[in-house]
């Protein structure tokens, strides 16, 4: 049977759904670096969820998704000096690097069956404002599935820990972007020029980015929820070990080997295979500990919820 090209669904985007061909280019990527295969998978993960929130059609969505884990496909032949440098880029390096664009709309036009996904290679580092790469476009010249593919781009790979920097929260992530959704500061008369060219815009789309704190929400109380629930479980394994203990309690008293192993035969009716009754104290603290821990966790994301519903635009 034929191989069906479906993979619109947000959850379980995997590239063993992609075409052949696409397959092939990503197992390229993924025998080279990791991390930006993985960079690919998560774009384009979080680009068909735009697509989704921003209510545009199916086969649009599939498109854009496709773009997107092609997107970096150029970085194939990027130097590994560059491109798996542990440290931040020099401006050489970081010129070098820009070329990916180039290089992946070079890779997707040389074949038919990648062709069509081209503008996301191309187009993802551009800019509204006109100050991206590689050609320096403005507004809505700038394809809108580039548009969709930057502003995943960019929240992923500030938020992604990196080899050459230390992880930055979701919040002041999402303030990055909205830094670069409005027009930056004039530094010079070409600057004006340019900010009253283009209206006043920044980087990114302001739409697009308000998909995005919907999509991070989204997660977020996914994650609350999948905590929630291993935290019920622990609660659970507290109160089951906590009945124990008193079998604990009259072992550690017991006056002969006897009975002590009578309160060891007990205990078993209660404890898991592996479990060891003169092990529940330890096991308890550990379960508390974890339980307390995950609560404070699951606080953080509900304060982190509340900030992102506060930030605007």
């Amino acid at each position: 049977m034929k191989e069906q090209f479906d993979f619109y669904n947000s959850t379980s985007l995997k590239s063993y759904n992609l075409d052949e061909t696409i397959r092939y280019q990503l197992k390229m990527l993924d025998g080279l670096d990791n991390i930006t295969r993985k960079h690919s998978d998560n774009v384009a993960n979080i680009s068909c969820r735009l697509c989704e929130i921003l209510r545009l059609s199916e086969g649009f969505t599939i498109y854009t998704t496709t773009c997107a884990y092609l997107h970096d496909i150029g970085k194939i032949f990027i130097p590994p000096s560059v491109l798996q440098k542990p440290s931040k880029l020099t401006d050489e390096e970081y010129e070098i690097m820009k070329t990916h664009t180039t290089i992946g709309y070079e890779i997707c036009m040389k074949d038919l069956k990648l062709r069509p996904y081209a503008a996301g290679a191309l187009y993802h580092h551009e800019a509204l404002d006109g100050t991206g790469y590689p050609n320096g476009i403005l507004g809505n010249k700038i394809p809108y599935e580039a548009q969709i593919i930057r502003v995943a781009d960019e929240f992923e790979a500030i938020t992604a820990k990196r080899q050459y920097k230390t992880h930055i929260g979701i919040i002041d992530a999402l303030n990055i972007l909205i830094d670069h959704a409005h027009p930056t500061n004039p530094k010079s008369i070409s600057d004006t020029a340019r900010i009253f060219k283009t209206g006043g815009v920044g980087k990114i789309d302001k739409k697009i980015l308000k998909a995005l704190f919907k999509v991070v929400i989204y997660d977020t109380e996914y994650e609350i929820y999948a905590r929630e629930d291993y935290v019920k479980f622990l609660k659970k394994e507290i109160s089951r070990l906590s009945g124990t203990k008193k079998y604990y309690d009259r072992m550690m008293a017991a006056s002969t080997p006897e009975k002590k192993q009578y309160y060891i035969e007990e205990a078993k009716y209660y404890l898991k295979p592996q479990e060891q009754l003169d092990k529940v104290p330890q096991m308890i603290q550990e379960l508390e500990t974890a339980y307390t821990e995950r609560k404070k966790h699951i606080q953080k994301l509900h304060d982190e919820i509340r900030q992102i519903k506060k930030l605007t635009v």
